[in-house]
């Protein structure tokens, strides 16, 4: 498949034309992240499956829609479920959410996923903002010809996740009745949890968290020059720190328990960001 721009600016021309605005803030909701869907006023509901050259999410708890409308005060489009590499999407495939969001004319993106943590500081509905990302298996998404409207052959990814943007998050965490943590996200591929052995490498490497998406849409959003910011919501101790089996109801339980109090704080940290300032 040839990824060239007007493969994207198909997506991009058909959500445009439902739309009929530019969103200024994308946001990306992580496994059972979706309660700040019910946040968005006056919203406008896409399938992803009726979006030409999209992706169709696979995971049971992801709806599968693009929503835009207002939050926070600004005009936004949100991603409720996201997409994988372990569904079978290849690596170059997964570059395509963030390019639409560049191609609508987004200014920032917030990504949020479900992460096991690492760090045995850490507890369960902890949230972690992350500051740097560690990835040493798989592909890059910018792998293959570059397309030099979205960005560079090579480019430079130091502030990947915008520090101005995580100061603000920090002190936005006040009275938000949630515990906040800066740290290292990990990148595994999936579907399988983490092996114990595996976490206690992610610990020596410098890792605070582990889960399975999110880095690469911020590769694509540092190839695209474009600010975010990521969060990570603890829904487990990752494989070997407790004496327990991992699961996915497990996940969605911890998710869930957090989900309307961090819907509320993500909608104060977009009211608090200024456009004009990024």
């Amino acid at each position: 498949m040839d990824y060239n721009f007007e493969y994207f600016k198909k997506s991009a021309d058909y959500v445009r034309s439902l739309i009929n605005d530019e969103p200024e803030i994308a946001i990306v909701l992580g496994s059972g992240l979706g309660d700040f869907a019910s946040r968005i006023e006056d919203p406008i509901e896409i399938k992803y499956e009726d979006i030409p050259n999209f992706l169709v999410s696979t995971v049971e708890s992801h709806a599968g829609k693009l929503i835009f409308g207002k939050a926070g005060g600004k005009k936004i489009i949100c991603m409720s479920g996201r997409f994988h590499f372990y569904e079978g999407y290849d690596y170059e495939q997964l570059v395509i959410p963030i390019r639409l969001f560049k191609l609508l004319g987004v200014k920032a993106t917030i990504l949020t996923n479900a992460a096991g943590a690492v760090n045995t500081d850490y507890k369960v509905g902890d949230i972690m903002i992350v500051s740097d990302h560690i990835k040493l298996n798989g592909a890059s998404p910018l792998r293959g010809k570059n397309v030099d409207f979205f960005g560079p052959r090579f480019f430079d990814v130091t502030d990947m996740y915008t520090k101005k943007l995580r100061e603000l998050a920090l002190n936005c965490a006040e009275d938000s009745g949630l515990t906040f943590r800066e740290g290292v996200y990990m990148f595994f591929t999936g579907p399988q949890f983490e092996t114990p052995a595996e976490i206690r490498a992610a610990r020596i490497l410098g890792a605070d968290a582990v889960g399975m998406s999110t880095v690469t849409e911020a590769l694509t959003a540092a190839h695209c020059s474009m600010p975010l910011l990521a969060f990570s919501v603890m829904t487990n101790m990752a494989a070997g720190v407790l004496d327990q089996k991992l699961s996915d109801e497990e996940v969605g339980i911890a998710a869930a328990k957090i989900s309307e109090r961090f819907g509320k704080y993500i909608e104060k940290v977009i009211s608090q960001i200024n456009i004009s300032e990024l």
